[in-house]
């Protein structure tokens, strides 16, 4: 990682700070890289890890130190999260800045817990091939039904 870029992301990490976060993103050492971030962050769901590589290829910054884009929508950042449709909500309720790696991986938790994988739905010819989407879906199935990982929690509890 270029020290631009350690810079930028150090100093996108402090100014998206709050204390009122419901998730929480864990700090990128700078040594670390994108991809080994995000295989810490979600060892606990693998499926999010390949489809952080089908999305972006673990990428959350192009060479010139800019978040990544999807040219031909909004969505940004190593999860390709819809800017226009998540940005304003993930740091107003939840203090996560999505053009921050931390804060993409944060918001992509969060939609994980919530939704599944159904936000990456699109991209799902890439990741759903996967060893760790197979055993996701194997998982996640009740009465035939596939559930998120919140309404299994549910289920569990009563």
């Amino acid at each position: 990682m270029s020290f631009t870029t350690g810079i930028a992301l150090a100093l996108s990490a402090v100014l998206s700070g709050s204390s009122a976060q419901a998730v929480q993103p864990v700090a990128m050492p700078q040594a670390q890289t994108v991809q080994q971030y995000v295989q810490t962050y979600f060892a606990d769901a693998p499926v999010m890890i390949a489809i952080a590589e089908c999305e972006s290829r673990f990428t959350q910054l192009d060479k010139d130190g800019k978040v990544v884009k999807n040219p031909t929508s909004s969505a940004v950042g190593v999860f390709q999260i819809m800017a226009s449709i998540h940005a304003a909500s993930a740091d107003q309720n939840l203090g996560l800045n999505i053009y921050t790696v931390q804060g993409n991986a944060g918001y992509a938790r969060y939609l994980y817990e919530n939704q599944g994988t159904t936000p990456w739905n699109d991209s799902k010819s890439c990741w759903g091939k996967s060893a760790a989407a197979k055993a996701e879906v194997a998982s996640h199935k009740i009465g035939g039904n596939l559930v998120t990982p919140q309404a299994t929690l549910a289920v569990a509890k009563n």
